[in-house]
């Protein structure tokens, strides 16, 4: 099954407390199926003084979500759907949002 969502794509959320937020994939873990968004699913973690550790005390960052929880966001449109493969005339395949103008 190829990867729907890369890094580096914007998404917009449909589920869950950040629903209707959109923001830019920082990472995708492929074996979990799951993704960091860009500001969205906010945690605060107590860091400890560790070798390595810039920043202690309690640190704010994204936790992973979901990857059915999120939609692509075409880049030429800003349309919202589901990822479906397109293959060109010259024979690359491309992502494109099923249902947008560019699909």
């Amino acid at each position: 099954m190829p990867n729907k969502i890369k890094r580096g794509d914007t998404v917009l959320v449909v589920s869950g407390k950040d629903r209707g937020a959109r923001g830019n994939v920082i990472a995708v873990d492929l074996k979990k199926q799951r993704v960091f968004v860009e500001g969205v699913n906010m945690v605060k973690r107590h860091m400890g003084r560790r070798r390595g550790v810039m920043q202690t005390g309690i640190v704010e960052g994204e936790a992973s979500i979901h990857i059915s929880n999120v939609v692509l966001v075409d880049s030429d449109t800003g349309e919202v759907g589901r990822v479906r493969w397109r293959e060109l005339e010259d024979g690359t395949r491309v992502r494109t949002v099923k249902g947008s103008r560019n699909g």
